[in-house]
């Protein structure tokens, strides 16, 4: 049994990572400030014995004394344009303080650490698909910046503290993730999509809606962060997600189809530094990890879609 921190644990990709390891036997203390996350997420958890809720932010110094801290997942950081908007400093702080905090806890333990970065960190792509060695596409003082710009110092921090510290590291670069548990109005396309198509209310396309994304289940990505943590001597980074690429307009189109929508299409101007592209190049996670996503588009959307009519009203 390992002694597992995962902050933003009752988050969407939290909150399903805490119940994969439990059901893995590890022993698992969640922290989150419930900006974004919700207790709801991990409820079903919290009778376990081998699972702990703190609720606490990581921006703030957190101590493990009493017990040793085998492996830590840093997932605390609003993750979505209109949660890391809201408070653009505090999302940059989470991705410095906090990520200087959340490293001290693995130096002092000697703990593995798995930052979950982000595909963002490419920017507006003018590469694609994305490879890791590419550096990017970044506005830093766009309004996006304190999280484009905050997961990319996040990871220098972790490069710097594993060469001076020699801090056992891990680097994912997560593409679009979908999947039950996510907010209904978190921002986000596949949520944006499913709630308006459920309520029968317009689908709002941003721009012409050729823009592209790649969509990776929530159950493909949580296995690829563990093939990840627990591979010896590789640090990363390394692109998790889907490479299979869809238009916005054919996005809508699915989920139109599978939920029997009568909702039209509303087009609204492109956000500010809004990637026109993104799709990941993940040859290094089938060689290094032995990892691809198994779940494809429609079956992963008629799952997400099921968990929604539920709470949708």
């Amino acid at each position: 049994m390992k002694t597992i921190v995962v902050t933003g644990g009752a988050g969407f990709l939290g909150s399903h990572l805490c119940e994969y390891l439990v059901e893995k036997g590890d022993s698992v203390f969640c922290i989150d400030n419930l900006f974004t996350g919700n207790v709801k997420n991990i409820e079903h958890l919290i009778d376990n014995p081998n699972f702990k809720f703190i609720e606490h932010d990581i921006i703030e110094p957190i101590f493990f004394d009493d017990i040793k801290i085998d492996q830590i997942y840093n997932l605390a950081c609003p993750a979505s344009p209109i949660q890391y908007q809201i408070n653009p400093v505090r999302t940059v702080k989470a991705n410095t303080i906090g990520v200087i905090n959340v490293l001290g806890i693995a130096k002092k333990h000697g703990a593995r650490i798995l930052q979950a970065s982000t595909s963002e960190v490419y920017g507006d792509p003018l590469e694609h698909p994305q490879k890791e060695s590419y550096r990017g596409n970044v506005n830093t003082i766009g309004e996006r910046a304190c999280y484009d710009e905050g997961k990319r110092v996040a990871e220098t921090l972790f490069f710097d503290y594993h060469r001076e510290h020699g801090v056992e590291i891990r680097v994912a670069r997560i593409f679009n993730t979908y999947g039950p548990r996510m907010y209904e109005n978190d921002g986000r396309v596949v949520s944006n999509f499913i709630v308006q198509a459920l309520k029968n209310t317009p689908i709002t396309i941003y721009g012409d809606g050729k823009q592209t994304r790649s969509f990776c289940y929530v159950d493909d990505l949580i296995e690829g962060l563990y093939k990840l943590m627990n591979k010896k001597d590789f640090t990363g980074p390394v692109n998790l997600g889907n490479p299979g690429e869809f238009t916005m307009l054919e996005l809508a189109e699915k989920i139109i189809s599978i939920t029997s929508s009568k909702s039209e299409f509303i087009f609204k101007e492109l956000p500010q530094d809004d990637p026109k592209k993104r799709k990941p190049d993940i040859s290094l996670a089938k060689k290094v990890l032995n990892w691809e996503p198994k779940v494809n588009l429609e079956t992963g959307l008629k799952k997400t879609i099921d968990y929604f009519s539920k709470i949708v009203k």
